[in-house]
């Protein structure tokens, strides 16, 4: 049966500044982004179809590192029939993750929670994800059946490789592809940790974020290319999602260019190929309904 033509969007963010506040957004270089932004906002927002698809359904990812936004992006998704899932947060090093996780679970919109995620790139300890805390508070996520999102910048990537090489049976997904240094053209030991990490079959990875590391102002899609090509070759279309990361896509073009900019890259992908990009790997890692 030939798979259904749809477009998942695994990696995008939302945020009502009335509720919750995002400090981070105090920066100056996100003062254009620096307002809340509704599920309808995307809908009206994401309208250039790839490979002739549109958009049919996300993940929401965290930002904040606390539980009550997780809370919040819960009870939205149990209401807001776009959303497909959550990336959540708990504290990872707490001896009480467990209780958390239950409670998450349990409460409104529990059944959305599918993986975690931790700002480990704004962490200065060169081995944060192997500190025994953290390794116990990842032991927990895959024991309640959870998934983990890998967020680390292109220098911490030695941290997800060893990751990898302990959490054989927990599901990872790197995001924004480990942050490659577009800008500065330097991806020689990116492009080696990739193929490091790719040889772990339990780590897929996001096709996400690229456009923010690169030149905000002038980049091209011949710019991202090294970056699409290496991807391919190591994690190959059955192990890469999309995901836009909107509203911080914003800053460097936002969500229709890098659409299609995507849609450009995947001119010579057959159409299994496509359709696991697209859809079937998120599908897949992050459980959500099937489509026939």
């Amino acid at each position: 049966m030939t798979p259904a033509p749809v477009l998942i969007d695994a990696h995008h963010h939302l945020w009502d500044l009335d509720r919750r506040p995002q400090p981070w957004l105090d920066d100056p270089d996100f003062a254009s982004i620096s307002r809340s932004f509704s599920p309808g906002d995307l809908r009206l927002t994401a309208t250039h179809p790839i490979a002739g698809r549109r958009l049919h359904g996300t993940v929401v990812v965290q930002c904040m590192p606390d539980v009550p936004e997780t809370e919040d992006l819960l009870a939205l998704a149990e209401q807001e029939p776009l959303i497909e899932a959550v990336v959540g947060w708990a504290d990872l090093t707490s001896p009480a993750i467990g209780e958390v996780l239950d409670r998450l679970l349990a409460g409104p919109g529990g059944t959305y929670l599918r993986s975690l995620r931790h700002l480990v790139q704004g962490e200065s300890n060169p081995r944060w994800l192997q500190r025994p805390d953290v390794e116990r508070g990842l032991a927990t996520v895959r024991d309640h059946g959870l998934s983990y999102d890998v967020l680390v910048h292109s220098n911490q990537l030695g941290q997800a490789v060893c990751l990898a090489e302990r959490f054989p049976d927990l599901p990872q997904v790197l995001d924004h592809a480990g942050k490659p240094p577009i800008a500065r053209g330097e991806l020689a030991n990116w492009q080696h940790q990739m193929h490091r990490l790719a040889g772990h079959p339990q780590v897929v990875c996001k096709l996400s974020g690229l456009i923010t590391e690169a030149d905000h102002a002038t980049w091209t899609t011949d710019d991202l290319r090294p970056v699409w090509d290496t991807l391919l070759t190591a994690f190959g279309p059955d192990r890469l999602m999309f995901g836009s990361d909107w509203p911080v896509a914003n800053l460097a073009g936002g969500w229709n260019r890098w659409a299609a900019t995507v849609d450009e890259l995947l001119t010579d992908c057959a159409e299994n190929e496509i359709h696991a990009l697209l859809a079937g790997t998120a599908t897949a890692f992050y459980r959500l309904p099937a489509r026939s």
